[in-house]
């Protein structure tokens, strides 16, 4: 008596053994062109943090010293003393998280809205929101400026948090994801067990959106972090973000090239933790969804 494979298992086993003999260990110059890249990424940030370390004169010395100085801890005391940079690295952190939380949220929910649920000018809606994309930012600086200070807000923080609480990029990039990671019929199960829109949201939308999530939030953290013009225009310097901070630095007819790569160093730090916290999530879904099979 033989035993029968059915179609479907065959076709599992043979697409299993094509991926395997797809799957090549990495010679000899893949190695080496990754390290060149590592070294090549990795070199401006050991740059930033050594010139941390020195005195100015260290700093011009020709040819460059390329080993660590003695002088973090007293360039770290200036730049704090001098920039008010504790308060601006707070104003930072308070601004990127809330924004980063607030987009992620409302990514989610337009996203889904637009990807599965059924209502009248859908379509047209989602092309607007695309089209939002490509108007320059500095367009509305001026207009959004005036309604700050006519509400209030000028020289306070919510003048950077709220105008920047939904994004359109994030709405269609939650779109694009949801469309395909969420099916029509768990959305339609989910609803014929009685949950209501808020259930299927939390329970359905925001699980499966989650590597998605974590990429955006990645994403909007660094753009608001690292966002200088618009908290420029609208703060004062008691409530300026990093980058004013360190642009302050950076003023004057001289330069302190130690004390201006401290305040670069430290305001580094915080997106390079952030990274290594969300990058071991996005790391370990994909390989769970590329792993060997």
């Amino acid at each position: 008596m033989s035993l029968v494979v059915p179609p479907p298992v065959q076709q599992q086993e043979g697409a299993a053994r094509r991926a395997r003999r797809g799957r090549r260990p990495a010679g000899m110059w893949a190695y080496a062109v990754l390290g060149a890249v590592l070294l090549f990424s990795a070199f401006p940030v050991y740059w930033s943090l050594l010139t941390s370390s020195q005195s100015q004169a260290e700093i011009a010395q020709t040819p460059p010293d390329l080993l660590p100085g003695n002088h973090l801890l007293d360039n770290m005391q200036r730049v704090f003393a001098q920039a008010n940079f504790g308060q601006a690295m707070v104003n930072s952190l308070i601004v990127a998280s809330l924004i980063t939380v607030s987009v992620v949220f409302f990514s989610v929910m337009a996203g889904f809205a637009f990807a599965k649920l059924r209502f009248r000018g859908r379509h047209v809606l989602m092309v607007l929101v695309t089209l939002t994309m490509m108007i320059p930012p500095q367009l509305g600086v001026v207009p959004l400026y005036i309604l700050m200070a006519r509400i209030g807000w000028a020289g306070h923080l919510q003048a950077v948090i709220v105008p920047a609480m939904v994004s359109a990029f994030g709405v269609f990039f939650m779109h694009q994801y949801l469309a395909g990671a969420v099916p029509d019929e768990l959305v339609e199960a989910a609803r014929m067990d009685g949950c209501s829109m808020a259930r299927t949201l939390w329970h359905v939308a925001f699980p499966a959106s989650r590597p998605a999530a974590v990429v955006l939030a990645l994403f909007t953290f660094v753009q608001a972090w690292n966002d200088f013009f618009w908290p420029l225009i609208v703060l004062t310097p008691a409530s300026a973000t990093v980058q004013v901070a360190l642009s302050s630095l950076s003023s004057g007819y001289y330069q302190d090239f130690s004390l201006v790569m401290t305040g670069t160093a430290l305001a580094t730090l915080p997106v390079l933790l952030l990274f290594a916290v969300l990058g071991k999530h996005l790391f370990r879904r994909f390989d769970a969804s590329y792993g060997p099979g």
